[in-house]
Parts: C-alpha cells; sequence; structure tokens
C-alpha cells in the first residue's frame, strides 16, 4: 500500500534582489496570459491588452496566449518569459503587481504594488497595472541572441497536434517488469489524441509536471519500477510507451488516458 505524501509547495523569492542575477537578453519574447485569475472574462477591463501594451515598449515581442506563435516558440516554450498579473484588492483600493515568469511558472521578475482608488473598474486596474509598470526601471532588455542556448537535441523536438478527443474501446497490456504486469484493461474509456508537452520539476519523491500556461498538470510519485510513476491525489499511474508517456486515471468512475511528451 502506497502512502500518501503532502507536496508543500512554499514560494520564497525576493523578486528585487534576485531579478539582479538574471539576463532577460536572452528572451526573445513575452507570453501574457489572455485572462487574469481575477476578471471573469478574457481581456476583461483591457487587462491583458494594456500588460501586451506596457511590456512592448521595454522592446519584447510580446504576444497574448491566445494569439498565433511563432514557429520557435511553439517548438520551445523556453525562449519566451510568461506575464501575469498579481491582484492583491482590497474594498477600497486595487492592488496590482506585474510577474514575469520562466517557462516553469518560476518568479523571475516582480514589480512593486500598483495601486488605484478609482470606483470605476477598468480604470481602476488600469491605473494600478500602468503605476505598477512605472516601477520596473530595473527590468531593462535588450535581446542577444547570442546568449541563447542552441544545443541541436532530437529530445526537444516537440511534436504538435491536433486537438482531437475520442471515446473508444481499448484493449491494452502495460508490462512492467518481467515478473509484473498490469491485467489486460477492456472497457470504454476516454482518450486524448492530444500529445501535449510537459515539463518536469523535482520534487521530494518524484516530480510535479507543468504545462505552457504554466501551471501543474500532475504530481508523480517515484517507484521501483523504471519509467513508471503514481499520479499523486489521482487513482492511475503514469507510464512510458514508446516514446510517448501514457497517464491512466479515473475521472468521474471513467477511465481516462492521456498521452504525453514529457521533458525530465
Amino acid at each position: 500500500m502506497i502512502k500518501k505524501i503532502l507536496f508543500f509547495l512554499v514560494l520564497l523569492i525576493s523578486a528585487s534582489g534576485f531579478s539582479q542575477e538574471i539576463n532577460f537578453d536572452k528572451y526573445q519574447y513575452i507570453v501574457v496570459a489572455d485572462k487574469f485569475d481575477f476578471v471573469s472574462e478574457t481581456d476583461q477591463y483591457q487587462t491583458s491588452s494594456l500588460t501586451k501594451f506596457l511590456l512592448e515598449k521595454k522592446g519584447f515581442k510580446v504576444f497574448l496566449n491566445s494569439d498565433k506563435l511563432p514557429k520557435d516558440l511553439q517548438v520551445n516554450r523556453c525562449i519566451a518569459l510568461f506575464a501575469a498579473i498579481k491582484d492583491d484588492s482590497s474594498m477600497f483600493t486595487i492592488k496590482n503587481t506585474i510577474e514575469i515568469k520562466d517557462c516553469y511558472g518560476e518568479i523571475l521578475f516582480s514589480s512593486q504594488e500598483g495601486k488605484s482608488k478609482e470606483k470605476d473598474y477598468k480604470k481602476g486596474y488600469q491605473e494600478a497595472i500602468r503605476n505598477a509598470y512605472e516601477t520596473m526601471t530595473d527590468f531593462n532588455y535588450s535581446y542577444n541572441p547570442l546568449l541563447v542556448d542552441v544545443k541541436k537535441d532530437k529530445k526537444n523536438e516537440l511534436f504538435i497536434a491536433d486537438i482531437d478527443s475520442t471515446a473508444r474501446t481499448k484493449t491494452q497490456k502495460v508490462v512492467m517488469t518481467p515478473d509484473v504486469e498490469i491485467e489486460t484493461i477492456k472497457e470504454k474509456i476516454i482518450v486524448s489524441k492530444t500529445v501535449d508537452v510537459l515539463y518536469a520539476q523535482i520534487k521530494n519523491n518524484g516530480f510535479q509536471l507543468v504545462n505552457t500556461a504554466p501551471e501543474v498538470v500532475f504530481l508523480i510519485l517515484k517507484t521501483n519500477v523504471k519509467n513508471v510513476f503514481i499520479i499523486h491525489d489521482k487513482n492511475g499511474i503514469l507510464y512510458k510507451l514508446g516514446e510517448k508517456w501514457v497517464a491512466e486515471f479515473y475521472e468521474k468512475n471513467q477511465l481516462v488516458t492521456r498521452e504525453y511528451q514529457i521533458k525530465f
């Protein structure tokens, strides 16, 4: 019986000090979320488009995550930074901070808090975001392609597939070791043809897998079997099948199978 392990993810980054160690000149792009957590609609109050406009003034090529992205960025999201707005508003004051993250979700830079006492939400959020941007005087940038890591590795060539999910009947046998195998499964399951790319970050007894948002998709725990992991807090496993990784778990009493490319 496998013991459950609690993962405590504590963010203890001092952005003002840490930002001095980061050379932003190696990043060609910034991707801005088209919907922030504190609004209910895409680009509500023009919060995303304003953030995009302001960061373009720093010299970056900036895209909303819903825009058509350049091919090099589609292949390797780690050549970009990711921008979001942190909202700590109170009843009478709108308080926003601009956060800049890398492709693994780590905060590399954080502006000072911008505030507004405007009662109109659109004016208030825009004023707070502008005020936060004005504090980014130490966020300097001039793209230098010579700083970009251009290692050639077939493992870094990501497969991008059309999104298409179907339900079908599947018979599959997964061999774990010469002596241990999972019983043949034959039942109706949900199979996703999407091959998403996840990035592994080392955690206690396993990894957390993040997507391009970036957000945590799975927490996986190591087993004694090579290339087989337990999916934490889900009734399922993650295993390698050929060049892909397959996650199988139950969701609303239905077996779900999804394929991924994972960058360890």
